[in-house]
């Protein structure tokens, strides 16, 4: 039985990690899940929050703001829509994600007035960009 998984965790800009892996925390759409050797076959979306890898050589963070991750027995991949190493992440980072979450909500409002699920599912993006800067330590404002 594997002790590591193979986890890639790519943005549109570039490949951000390629590591060998003893969990991987994900924060699924449905839920926040974690990923280890032998996991069985999953793929799921993600909200806004941060991917946690634990390896040999220690524990990496990195924030998304959504994407898919596809998990195996022998590998995980984090296709985020964009990532950024959690220490690289500055209050100007935060800023652009809020605001990008915020003209969402107003363009679903004006868009579907009387179709509240692409508006709930906008308010919800904002809500877990917002939620995921309390956990970091950085604020919306």
């Amino acid at each position: 039985m594997a002790d590591t998984v193979q986890f890639d965790l790519v943005s549109p800009e570039r490949l951000l990690a390629s590591v060998a892996a003893k969990e991987v925390q994900i924060p699924g759409s449905e839920g926040d899940m974690t990923a280890m050797p032998n996991h069985a076959p999953l793929i799921t979306t993600l909200r806004p929050g941060i991917v946690k890898v634990t390896g040999v050589d220690g524990e990496k963070e990195y924030v998304v703001t959504g994407g898919f991750a596809e998990i195996n027995g022998e590998s995980i991949s984090v296709l985020a829509e964009r990532a950024i190493a959690r220490e690289d992440v500055t209050q100007a980072h935060f800023k652009e994600m809020v605001d990008e979450a915020t003209d969402k909500l107003a363009r679903a409002q004006e868009v579907y007035v009387n179709e509240p699920g692409p508006v709930d599912e906008a308010a919800k993006l904002l809500a877990d960009m917002v939620a995921m800067g309390d956990h970091i330590g950085l604020s919306a404002n």
